[in-house]
């Protein structure tokens, strides 16, 4: 099934996006590193702006959505591959951030989208991401996989940093 696909690579090639997100209070560096094993210990010294994990989040939920109006979701599922974003500026919650794309390149079952977001004083974020539409009956085989792997090596939910 590997050379088979149903991407529609014209439309694809045609993708540009703008969309606002307002940054919700539970999205920032103290928030998400509290919920962190590592993080948990400095969480408090952090800044009150958004993560760039969450930043990270929503520029390829946004990506990921444009590539899901284009292929055929019962045979591909579309998963990030690349991400290369430069976060250039805080973003305090409450903060409306306006992000703007369009694929750039396109290939046999990929996508780069060039991404950039600002609020009302400057670019916040700018880069690339690169969505692949995979096929869905390999990566649900490789996951099940893995998850069987894993409970028969008996560390199937073991929370990170449980050691």
């Amino acid at each position: 099934m590997l050379g088979s696909y149903s991407m529609d690579h014209q439309r694809v090639s045609e993708i540009c996006f703008s969309e606002v997100y307002v940054v919700p209070s539970d999205q920032t560096a103290r928030a998400l590193f509290t919920r962190l094993p590592h993080g948990r210990g400095y969480a408090d010294t952090l800044i009150e702006c958004l993560a760039t994990g969450y930043l990270i989040a929503v520029v390829e939920s946004i990506c990921i959505l444009e590539m899901q109006r284009h292929i055929d979701g019962l045979v591909e599922v579309p998963v990030g591959h690349d991400i290369q974003l430069v976060h250039r500026g805080p973003i305090p919650p409450g903060t409306t951030i306006r992000l703007t794309g369009w694929v750039e390149q396109v290939g046999e079952r990929s996508a780069t989208f060039c991404v950039r977001a600002h609020d009302d004083h400057e670019v916040v974020c700018d880069g690339k991401v690169t969505i692949v539409a995979a096929d869905r009956p390999t990566m649900e085989s490789r996951i099940a996989t893995k998850l069987s792997r894993l409970e028969i090596s008996g560390t199937a939910r073991e929370p990170v940093g449980a050691r």
